[in-house]
């Protein structure tokens, strides 16, 4: 079986699955609890005690905006030091090369 028919396969027994589930909120319900919404929205009745609740959904937005934002930052480092480390490395082999290096060609 190729990776498109095991895919349409797994996409058919969802389907299936979810037409024989009578209550989808209950059916999701741990996980939404466990999700990092829920996350954003205690910090935000930390930071908003009195708050209404269109305060502290609004500051759950912003909290979740900035961890987002914060993680594709690090991410966007990380490619960068990778890509500057691969570059040096590449550098460092061909000057071996032209310098006759003959552990360079491996």
């Amino acid at each position: 079986m190729n990776t498109n028919e095991r895919s349409m396969r797994m996409r058919i027994a969802s389907y299936q699955s979810w037409a024989k589930t009578p209550d989808r909120s209950a059916r999701t319900a741990a996980a939404r609890k466990r999700s990092h919404h829920t996350r954003f929205v205690e910090k935000a009745r930390e930071l908003h005690p009195g708050g209404t609740e269109k305060q502290i959904a609004d500051a759950a937005e912003a909290l979740k905006k900035a961890h987002y934002t914060e993680m594709a930052r690090r991410s966007a480092q990380s490619r960068r030091i990778r890509s500057e480390i691969a570059k040096d490395a590449k550098q460092k082999q061909i000057a071996r090369a032209l310098a006759g290096d003959e552990t360079a060609a491996a």
